[in-house]
């Protein structure tokens, strides 16, 4: 019998969607989502386009959902792929939601694919540019992002709510995070043969995004990108480059590292005219 080689997809949304198409051709895209309608009309796109898709549902913010979600991609073949695309915006949620989604969600995807990923296998978690843009930690709150486990990531003094007073403070937190535990988890998947990576997007063009720009914090956006060295908004296809790149051959000798992808968004406020 053929080997099943499976590659989880955590988020129906376009960027998941489009590192599944570079990286999904022969084997089983597992595409899992908060929402099953989601979770249906992305695997629709695929299975039209000649790709082999399931789907499920998962809480990425409930240890059972996800081990649920492992359980399934186990049962179905050799887990060689994963592309943890989901999670909540600052427009989106309150402050604890995103701490709760974000950042202990991502931490649990981590820790429950580890177990399981296959030697040869790869990962990507999708971050932000957000996490750039948060003024440096200690190099104690650094460690203790990247290597609290799940279950004790909450009670860190300086994510309790008292201490976050914003929904972009904890998405900037959250992201911050994300690359933090991936540069610790590369640790971890290395001793199975496996490497994990982040991809820190700026603003992609997106149905969600462009609720953003069209929102309460649109014109914030519009100056990213109007002041911006590349002076547009990036594609999800853009990401899938850059996804296929670190998850492929080509990208063997890559793991624990963060992309940052924004159209020199980051530079700019850090040292051009949004630092103004």
């Amino acid at each position: 019998m053929k080997k099943v080689n499976v590659i989880v997809v955590i988020g129906a949304g376009s960027i998941g969607q489009a590192i599944a198409r570079r990286v999904g051709a022969g084997n089983h895209i597992l595409l899992a989502d908060i929402h099953q309608k989601n979770s249906d009309a992305a695997a629709k796109v695929l299975n039209d386009a000649g790709f082999k898709v399931s789907t499920a549902v998962v809480d990425i913010s409930s240890r059972a959902s996800v081990q649920a979600l492992v359980a399934i991609a186990t049962a179905m073949g050799s887990v060689t792929g994963l592309i943890h695309a989901a999670g909540v915006s600052p427009s989106q949620a309150s402050p604890s939601t995103i701490i709760l989604v974000d950042l202990y969600g991502t931490a649990l995807i981590l820790e429950e694919f580890g177990n399981v990923i296959a030697d040869g296998g790869s990962g990507v978690v999708i971050a932000s540019q957000s996490g750039h843009r948060l003024p440096s930690l200690t190099p104690e709150q650094d460690k203790a992002l990247a290597t609290t486990p799940a279950e004790e990531l909450l009670s860190l003094p300086f994510l309790h709510s008292d201490a976050i007073d914003s929904s972009l403070f904890a998405y900037q937190l959250s992201k911050k995070g994300n690359s933090l535990r991936v540069k610790a988890e590369a640790v971890r998947w290395g001793k199975r043969g496996a490497r994990i990576n982040t991809i820190s997007p700026g603003i992609i063009i997106t149905p969600l995004a462009n609720e953003e720009l069209n929102g309460p914090r649109g014109e914030t956006y519009r100056k990213m990108l109007e002041i911006s060295p590349a002076g547009r908004a990036g594609t999800p296809d853009e990401v899938g480059v850059i996804g296929a790149l670190l998850m492929g051959r080509e990208g063997a000798f890559i793991t624990g590292s963060d992309f940052l992808m924004d159209g020199g968004v980051t530079s700019a406020y850090w040292y051009g005219e949004l630092n103004s």
